[in-house]
């Protein structure tokens, strides 16, 4: 087992590409260029897969029932573009998420490749109001997964699942050390929602959360046009830890891969005896809640 392991977030901006072949070579360069920074986990954004909507052309790529065809058509080559790439870099990556029809309406599906090949997937769990009133896109069925890994235990919270904290805890309750958390987000508000929430489950979790979000402007496609965020990696602000829990964080807008190492014995040790005990605390809570909340008014 891997016990110190270089993280790779991206900050991703979609493209417009004529070819396929297009689009696996930009995928080739961002893994190239992280795994030879010596990343070994490599984390892209939620929705980072709509960029293929432009292969349907421009009508397909602007109307959203088009557009979510189209992606999820692709989805077994982009399948095998990132499982070459995983055996090829001996590197693990978490795809950018895209819409899967498993029935009649689309998940927002994540997919992790190692370097042996897929070693499986999360579907989004809480919809966003524009996914469930504009898009229809439903939640996974198969719930939540922890992936035991050669480099740690992993789990994924896309985007609006990192501001739950049930969803994250019940990683951590199972022992994930390192959360993804792959986001699309058109402004900054959005962006800070999830930003916040990948930080307080760090500190709850006393754990590493890997923010990965989609940047910039894609006016051909419907619902991602606009892209707001930063690439960042948090841990839980204890001792041996960064102060302000931000191991790493790329500019604003910023196109790019951010990095940083961190070790699965400190995440331990912090869990065991850091100066706070979130993780170990945390069935405190109901005991203090076995009293109902009193409605204290001035007499």
């Amino acid at each position: 087992m891997t016990e110190t392991l270089t993280l790779a977030a991206a900050a991703y901006p979609l493209d417009w590409f004529d070819s396929f072949d297009g689009f696996a070579a930009k995928i080739r360069r961002w893994v190239a260029e992280a795994a030879g920074q010596g990343a070994q986990l490599l984390v892209f954004p939620e929705y980072g897969a709509m960029e293929l909507a432009s292969l349907g052309g421009a009508k397909v790529a602007a109307d959203l029932e088009g557009a979510l065809s189209e992606v999820a058509r692709h989805k077994g080559a982009v399948d095998a573009v990132h499982a070459a790439l995983a055996a090829e870099f001996g590197v693990y990556i978490l795809g950018a998420s895209g819409p899967v029809f498993t029935g009649n309406r689309p998940v927002n599906r994540a997919t992790l490749f190692g370097p042996d090949g897929v070693i499986g997937h999360q579907d989004k769990m809480i919809m966003t109001r524009f996914e469930r009133e504009e898009w229809d896109v439903v939640p996974g069925a198969d719930g939540l997964s922890a992936f035991d890994t050669p480099i740690g235990r992993l789990g994924v919270v896309i985007c609006y699942d990192s501001e739950f904290p049930l969803l994250s805890r019940a990683l951590a309750e199972v022992g994930v050390e390192i959360l993804l958390a792959p986001s699309t987000t058109e402004t900054e508000a959005g962006f800070t929602r999830v930003r916040v929430g990948s930080m307080a489950r760090a500190l709850e979790n006393q754990c590493v959360v890997v923010h990965a979000p989609l940047v910039g402007a894609a006016p051909w496609c419907v619902g991602v046009e606009e892209n707001t965020g930063r690439a960042a990696i948090y841990g839980p602000p204890d001792r041996n830890w960064p102060a302000n829990g931000i191991l790493a964080e790329g500019g604003f807008n910023q196109p790019g891969w951010v990095y940083a190492t961190v070790s699965r014995n400190q995440i331990a040790q912090t869990r065991a005896d850091g100066v706070v005990l979130n993780l170990t605390h945390w069935s405190e809570q109901a005991e203090r809640l076995s009293t109902p909340v009193r409605l204290v008014t001035p007499s």
